[in-house]
């Protein structure tokens, strides 16, 4: 899946995905997309080890970055985000989130999202649902 042509809707302006530290990376898959994040000051805890409120954003940040991939022109905003959290990841690393699109409908779209460490490990597995909005 493609995403350079709506990156810029990310690093043009201030953002959530800007702020911790996302890249979003396209792959050669229609149904998949990555993202990048680097475990750091922005998005980890006070104990040293990735927030998994960050993990989270990530995974609901690459899905709609996919959804938008795929419906140019639409809005498409997460719904529902439902997380496990099964590793810790030290300050220092690098996760990436591997994002697999489910379902795509419509109006809704269903992603499965793994997050991954350095050493490929998984981190948190993510469910995401977007609602895809039409502008009329």
């Amino acid at each position: 899946m493609n995403v350079d042509s709506i990156n810029h809707l990310i690093t043009d302006r201030p953002n959530l995905s800007t702020a911790l530290g996302m890249e979003f990376l396209s792959t050669p898959e229609d149904d998949t997309c990555m993202a990048r994040m680097k475990v750091d000051e922005r998005n980890r805890q006070p104990f040293g080890f990735l927030s998994g409120g960050a993990s989270l954003a990530l995974a609901e940040n690459v899905a709609g970055v996919g959804s938008s991939a795929l419906c140019p022109g639409c809005a498409c905003v997460g719904i529902e985000v439902s997380g496990s959290h099964v590793k810790a990841v030290v300050e220092g690393d690098t996760v990436t989130a591997y994002a697999r699109l489910l379902s795509q409908g419509s109006t809704l779209h269903v992603w499965q999202v793994d997050i991954r460490n350095s050493a490929e490990e998984l981190i948190s597995s993510v469910r995401v649902t977007n609602y895809i909005v039409r502008h009329k």
